[in-house]
């Protein structure tokens, strides 16, 4: 007798045999699932009350920068002396109001006092030597002349001899080599006279050229002396310009080489501001660009005059003068907080300055969820900033929290959980 086997239903009959291979895949399927859905994110707990959050704003940004500068003198002029020498003596002191030409500091310098006495001795020998050159020029013309003269006179009796010689000859009265002697003895005189005259040219036209040098050397050596004394006068250091003196750097007996810098002058007929600019904004930054700065409730206007292309210590140097007024009691060395105007105000998404952003150098935020109970960690894309605001190009919207405290406790997180 053959027994008949219930047929299991519901639940029991997913444990049959034939039901496993369904529970197996149904299992597999519900993992896979859970690994393509999974939230991977980490979390991290913290205070709410230790955070700062702030709105995310469409307003408008106004594109400046604040910096600090200097009030320095319109123009410097550095105080050195021409010549090298000991200090001797020191007639202005530091900040006194100078005129050009003042004296500041008296050097010393024995070795310019012995040129000028070895310039005046050569100036002497040359005087000298000159003097007896032209004596002994003026005494050779004397013996030319002489000379000349006796050639004359020899001359004419060597004519005349000839020319009563020529008639005895013509008359055959006289021998033909007396006759020929005569006539060689006038020839010869008178060759002699074209001779002394042409040397008597030679020598005066060779004497000229000897004077006009000596005379070209005395000059030189009076120019040379010239100038000598006027290094003397140099060893007076004297004022360049009206100004104030605002540094002297030296002690009596000091010596000092030409050409070092001693101290300096200070234009005090204008003044300019220097400035250290972060090197972020040396693209942005050119002269022309107009600055604001308040002292005593009273507003001033400024223009940058020049950009130094030079970076040091991640900032570049900038020279700011003024537009219109000044204050009254400006004076070196006060110091000024700028606000530079680097761009036109215009309308954008900004968020508070924080000091998240030495943790994420704008890169990412953490975006406060509506409820106010979450922030995730979020991409974004910072464009310009000013002391106040950064100007958000990508990823935030307004209406929108942001944290704007430091992230340095938060590690890699990317959600936190709020906790109030």
């Amino acid at each position: 007798m053959d027994i008949q086997i219930e047929k299991k239903k519901g639940i029991k009959a997913l444990f049959t045999k034939k039901g496993l291979p369904y529970i197996a895949g149904a299992v597999f399927l519900i993992f896979v699932l859970w690994l393509i859905f999974r939230d991977n994110s980490s979390t991290l707990k913290v205070d709410a009350q230790t955070i700062s959050i702030a709105d995310v704003i469409d307003g408008e940004f106004n594109d400046y920068v604040r910096v600090t500068g200097q009030v320095q003198p319109i123009t410097t002029v550095q105080l050195s002396p021409l010549e090298s020498g000991i200090v001797e003596k020191i007639i202005t002191e530091e900040g006194t109001t100078v005129k050009k030409g003042d004296v500041i500091v008296v050097l010393s310098n024995n070795n310019l006092n012995l040129q000028i006495l070895e310039s005046e001795a050569q100036l002497a020998e040359k005087e000298n030597f000159l003097r007896n050159t032209r004596i002994t020029m003026e005494q050779e013309k004397l013996n030319l002349r002489k000379e000349l003269l006796q050639l004359d006179l020899d001359v004419v009796r060597k004519k005349r001899a000839f020319e009563q010689n020529d008639e005895l000859y013509k008359s055959d009265l006289l021998a033909r080599e007396v006759w020929l002697q005569s006539k060689e003895d006038y020839e010869l005189a008178e060759r002699n006279k074209v001779l002394v005259i042409e040397k008597q040219k030679q020598d005066s036209l060779y004497r000229n050229i000897q004077v006009e040098q000596l005379e070209e050397s005395l000059s030189n050596i009076r120019r040379n002396m010239m100038l000598i004394r006027a290094r003397v006068s140099n060893l007076n250091v004297k004022s360049p310009i009206d100004g104030e003196l605002g540094l002297l750097d030296v002690v009596l007996g000091q010596s000092i080489a030409g050409g070092t810098k001693i101290g300096q002058i200070n234009d005090l007929s204008g003044y300019k501001v220097e400035a250290q600019i972060d090197e972020h904004y040396i693209d942005r930054v050119r002269a022309g660009l107009d600055a604001t700065f308040e002292r005593q409730s009273v507003q001033y206007d400024m223009k940058i005059r020049k950009v130094y292309p030079e970076v040091r210590n991640g900032q570049f140097k900038a020279d700011f003068t003024f537009s219109g007024t000044r204050p009254e009691n400006i004076r070196t060395g006060q110091t000024y907080y700028l606000s530079l105007q680097l761009g036109q105000p215009a309308q954008a998404i900004i968020i508070p300055r924080g000091s998240f952003y030495q943790k994420t150098g704008g890169a990412w935020i953490y975006v406060v969820s509506e409820d106010g109970n979450k922030a995730y960690k979020r991409e974004i894309k910072v464009g310009r900033q000013n002391p106040q605001y950064y100007e958000i190009i990508e990823g935030l919207h307004a209406g929108e929290k942001v944290i704007v405290s430091s992230y340095d406790n938060y590690g890699d997180n990317d959600v936190l959980i709020l906790n109030k």
